[in-house]
């Protein structure tokens, strides 16, 4: 008997299904943006353009911290805090990638094993394929999938490796900070960049024998931001004690992060910095098109190949090298001139 083939799914039975919160087709969903086939990415965009109007209407936080800080933790308890509030909470928790195999952990659905049953919850993890600080290649588009499904919280939950964090920043409207306390000199162990972009620092495990410890070092974090520039002027950056053990402290958290989206969204500075973060993202799609670009043109590719062993025995400058790139391209400043006319002397073709 004859296998029926399954119909191939088009643009609008995707967009039908994230609208009505249908969970399998919003896995296909993020799966599809996050394929690296050019027909797949042409048919992602085509899904985020129908999508548009449905976004933008969730609260976007980003948490980091420290591995040991207790982030799947919280956030598990969080959630269900939210849940039980009415809220549709999502979680991106992006897993650290093996610079190996490949592979990804993706054990955050055990990791947040009480979320991850609830209907009014959806948690997935992408593996972070290399880039920069452990931020998924495709978060941004995924944020705005889970959107569209009617999640009105996402939160974006880094690997906290450091420069990384910058980057989650740079997609949420509020960037949160876990820390611990009892590690020695409090102010060690994070980079001051870190401190610096947090919106809200809040020391995690305050319970048992570690309050007094929580406290002090809540002290001695909200001293060091008080000689920082905050990070918005609508805003000033607190520092709480939470602990998700016993779900103390948690509501206090949420309060301030609902007064500092309530805070920006009436001086329109949140409506400007989502703007900002959305040129940003065509920015870095231009970037990551034009190198795929490059790496698609056999004879750029060749002659990408013998640039860089020249650069290496230091025989070019990289900037006469990118110019001479550009312009095989038909990008250089005299779109497409002679080839060769930039090529340093004693170097051959």
């Amino acid at each position: 008997m004859a296998q029926v083939r399954e119909r191939r799914l088009e643009v609008n039975d995707y967009a039908d299904g994230v609208r009505a919160g249908d969970r399998a087709m919003l896995g296909r969903a993020i799966t599809l943006i996050e394929s690296a086939k050019p027909e797949h990415a042409r048919m992602a965009q085509a899904l985020l353009q129908e999508l548009l109007p449905e976004t933008g209407k969730a609260h976007r936080v980003g948490i980091t911290g420290v591995p040991g800080v207790g982030k799947s933790t919280m956030i598990d308890r969080l959630g269900l805090n939210l849940v039980e509030q009415g809220h549709r909470v999502a979680v991106l928790a992006v897993d650290p990638t093996s610079t190996r195999s490949g592979g990804s952990i993706l054990g955050d659905k055990t990791r947040m094993s009480n979320l991850a049953q609830r209907r009014e919850a959806y948690i997935r993890p992408s593996p972070t394929s290399g880039t920069l600080g452990g931020v998924a290649r495709r978060t941004r588009e995924a944020m705005a999938l889970v959107e569209a499904a009617g999640f009105d919280v996402v939160i974006v939950e880094t690997v906290g490796v450091g420069q990384s964090e910058v980057t989650v920043a740079g997609m949420v409207d509020f960037f949160l900070v876990l820390l611990l306390a009892g590690g020695g000199d409090d102010l060690q162990g994070i980079k001051r960049g870190i401190v610096e972009i947090a919106d809200m620092i809040a020391i995690t495990k305050a319970d048992g024998d570690n309050i007094a410890r929580a406290r002090r070092a809540q002290a001695v974090y909200q001293g060091a931001l008080a000689i920082l520039t905050p990070t918005s002027p609508n805003w000033s950056t607190p520092v709480l004690t939470v602990s998700s053990a016993e779900n103390r402290g948690l509501d206090a958290l949420w309060e301030k992060v609902v007064e500092h989206r309530a805070r920006l969204t009436e001086s329109g500075e949140l409506a400007e910095r989502r703007g900002s973060q959305a040129v940003a993202w065509m920015e870095e799609l231009l970037r990551e098109r034009l190198l795929a670009a490059l790496e698609a043109d056999a004879d750029v590719a060749r002659r990408r190949a013998v640039l860089e062993a020249e650069v290496r025995a230091g025989k070019r400058t990289p900037a006469l090298a990118v110019a001479e790139l550009l312009a095989m391209m038909g990008l250089g400043p005299d779109r497409g001139a002679d080839r060769g006319a930039d090529r340093a002397p004693g170097t051959s073709p």
